[in-house]
């Protein structure tokens, strides 16, 4: 008897560790296939346009897609606007691979805006957004998470179609050599190409003056 219920208490144990590991390795991992496309997404690039880091800006809008089931925002609680890696700048780098596990995916990487959610308010929001300074050059779209209270992800949106080929905009890295810098650098030249022209022709005319008394 007594060595069955040692029994059934190591078995209720085992059970009990199971079920807790089973929700902490799922806590959290949220799969982009799972999620609803529930939120209707633009941004102002136009299809190919190029963009330049530090200087252009991106205008984003969403809004509750019309197509899905009244009060399935119910849950939600802030958006996040993010700028996303299309596949062609996916190409060969894996810190940019996409994941259908979230907590592993590195397609949206740029933040472009968090903001609350209020499922009252059916007018399309809007945010403007200067490129930041830090943005590769690469190919891009906007996607929008909406998030419940949590911090899980519930639904999306984003400006592309499924297989991100499609309104897909470049933007242009900041090089590192700013204007005034080529600026600078031609002065110099200019400067350094006068220099040598003057001592050539001072060592000239010095040159004229110790030959003229033995003339």
């Amino acid at each position: 008897m007594e060595g069955s219920i040692n029994m059934s208490a190591n078995g209720f144990l085992l059970a009990a560790l199971f079920l807790f590991c089973f929700l902490g390795f799922s806590h959290g991992h949220i799969h982009f296939s799972s999620l609803p496309r529930s939120l209707e997404v633009t941004a102002s690039p136009k299809p190919g346009q190029v963009l330049k880091a530090g200087v252009d800006k991106i205008s984003v809008t969403w809004v509750l897609n019309g197509t899905v089931k009244s009060g399935s925002d119910s849950s939600y609680k802030t958006v996040e606007a993010k700028l996303c890696y299309a596949p062609v700048s996916q190409v060969d780098r894996a810190w940019r691979k996409t994941e259908d596990d979230l907590s592993k995916d590195k397609t949206c990487q740029f933040l472009i805006v968090g903001k609350p959610y209020n499922p009252g308010n059916k007018t399309v929001q809007k945010f403007e957004w200067t490129v930041a300074r830090d943005i590769p050059t690469g190919t891009f779209f906007v996607r929008a998470y909406a998030f419940n209270s949590a911090g899980d992800e519930v639904g999306y949106g984003q400006t592309t179609d499924n297989k991100k080929g499609t309104n897909l905009f470049q933007i242009e890295a900041i090089t590192g050599r700013h204007i005034s810098l080529d600026i600078a650098s031609v002065c110099f030249s200019a400067f350094s190409v006068l220099s040598l022209s003057g001592f050539f022709l001072a060592g000239k005319r010095k040159a004229k003056k110790a030959e003229a008394p033995g003339q």
